[in-house]
């Protein structure tokens, strides 16, 4: 009782005094007191809030980063044996964005299949980097013969292409706003750069249109940078964006790793790259095996399209040559050579073959554990892959490189590009076929001119040397298509086995 009056005693003194002050100021005040008093507590309420909220947030964040690890070296009353602490995976560190006056903007289409795409945006990359301009990330070709609707961020991780670049090129998923109107009213330059150029070429030629109509698209990529004569920046740039930036999708990745875990369970495992299927014979005119409606069906698909530049081809002369891809029955003859167990499991990399199961009766019944991805998955795995061949080779990709053994039967972009990821991987196993050599040898034998003992001691001599193992590409000046192909053997990203391997 004494605090309260003491405390309303003070209060009555203070009144007074006021007023002696005057009263009609202390009216004012008094009033003034009164109507801001709430508007005060409302204010400190929010503040205060606001303040708590921020406290909470970033003890959330610091519990996410620190939490699991201070746990684990705190006894608690309530952890038990059985409980598990999931550990927090460690933050990615991106490189720093490089800083420099940029250029331009470039914006390509690539044209081809998957690996033939995936080889032109390394290069794309690489001549953005050195002509220090902003790539729009690449457009995928949708108009070619597997009419693949995919964008890029279908198949590529676009998140981890542009961050994992941002120390290089910069990157933009499309163009800014006031370009892209410029764009739209058709004030930029498009062009399809000189195949197989070096870096002058685009020093000399593109780089001036850049600065000249600050948008310039590329509409062709396939084989559009030099194979050799490069700088070792650019060469190893282009490895950079193959073997790190350029990640699939995490559903293609954890449906890649499915499948190689079901056939780890069962032991080694072959892949087969059979390119024996109706788009390469069209357009390679390579009809061996096939019946005359067969070839019929080939020959016009081949005029049908366009930009397939030759049309009159001698099937005969170009497998002479060693120009044809393998056909099933040319392929269990060679595995059977090269003494590959019969019963080992192998993994057919690749679309619906030709001829079907008529063409593969041969193979099978040399190798009875053939297996495809639709074997091997649920059709539920594969639905959102149907009609989408480049997911499809994605997938045929992943699994190849964790193969025991590679074996492509034509050197196509897909076998030219994975041969390369093997290498780099650590020079892992893959068999690069001399089909010149073994259809003239596979023909002496159907002839019975040749036995088996000395054509399957002929077969393995000329292979033991044909392995994936390290060598230097062949160079040959003014005749790019006919050297070796720098994404093949990437020689300058490479280490030989007795070293440790990093990403370049």
């Amino acid at each position: 009782m004494l605090k309260m009056w003491k405390a309303e005693d003070s209060g009555e003194e203070w009144e007074m005094k006021l007023k002696l002050c005057g009263g009609g100021k202390f009216k004012k005040l008094k009033t003034s007191v009164v109507s801001r008093s709430p508007l005060k507590l409302w204010m400190t309420r929010a503040i205060t809030t606001v303040l708590l909220w921020t406290c909470v947030v970033h003890l959330m964040s610091l519990g996410e980063t620190w939490g699991p690890r201070l746990l684990k070296s705190w006894t608690s009353c309530y952890s038990h044996q059985d409980v598990e602490l999931i550990s927090v995976p460690a933050e990615v560190i991106l490189p720093p964005k490089r800083v420099y006056k940029n250029n331009g903007y470039l914006m390509v289409s690539c044209n081809g299949g998957l690996n033939q795409m995936r080889a032109a945006i390394c290069d794309m990359v690489a001549i953005a980097r050195y002509l220090n301009v902003t790539l729009i990330v690449p457009e995928l070709d949708k108009t070619s013969f597997w009419n693949d609707p995919s964008e890029f961020q279908d198949i590529f991780d676009v998140h981890h292409f542009i961050a994992s670049l941002r120390g290089e090129v910069r990157i933009l998923k499309e163009l800014p706003p006031r370009l892209k109107t410029r764009v739209e009213l058709g004030l930029f330059y498009s062009l399809p750069p000189v195949s197989w150029s070096n870096i002058s070429y685009y020093t000399h030629q593109i780089l001036p249109l850049l600065q000249k109509f600050k948008v310039v698209h590329l509409n062709k990529t396939d084989a559009r940078l030099a194979n050799n004569g490069l700088p070792l920046e650019i060469q190893k740039l282009r490895c950079r964006v193959n073997f790190n930036a350029l990640k699939f999708t995490s559903m293609i990745e954890e449906l890649g790793r499915k499948v190689v875990k079901i056939l780890r369970e069962k032991g080694p495992f072959l892949v087969l790259h059979l390119r024996y299927e109706r788009d390469m014979l069209a357009f390679s005119g390579c009809t061996h095996g096939c019946n005359d409606e067969e070839v019929e069906k080939l020959t016009r698909m081949r005029y049908a399209y366009p930009w397939w530049k030759e049309k009159d081809i001698s099937s005969e002369m170009k497998r002479k040559e060693g120009l044809c891809p393998l056909t099933p029955e040319e392929t269990a003859l060679v595995l059977t050579a090269l003494g590959i167990d019969r019963n080992v499991q192998i993994y057919i990399a690749a679309g619906e073959i030709y001829g079907g199961e008529r063409r593969m009766k041969t193979l099978m019944e040399a190798f009875p554990n053939l297996v495809r991805k639709e074997d091997l998955l649920e059709p539920s795995d594969l639905k959102f892959f149907q009609n989408h061949s480049s997911q499809m080779a994605a997938l045929d990709y992943l699994v190849s490189l964790e193969s025991d053994i590679f074996v492509p039967t034509y050197d196509g972009n897909m076998a030219k590009v994975v041969e390369g990821h093997r290498r780099f991987l650590g020079f892992k196993k893959t068999t690069l076929l001399d089909r010149k050599l073994l259809v003239g040898l596979i023909d002496e034998y159907n002839k019975g001119s040749l036995c088996w003992d000395e054509f399957s001691s002929t077969v393995k001599e000329t292979h033991a040397d044909r392995m994936g193992s390290p060598k230097m590409r062949v160079v040959i000046p003014d005749k790019p298509k006919d050297e070796d192909y720098f994404y093949a053997n990437p020689q300058e990203c490479l280490q030989l086995l007795d070293d440790p391997l990093r990403i370049t």
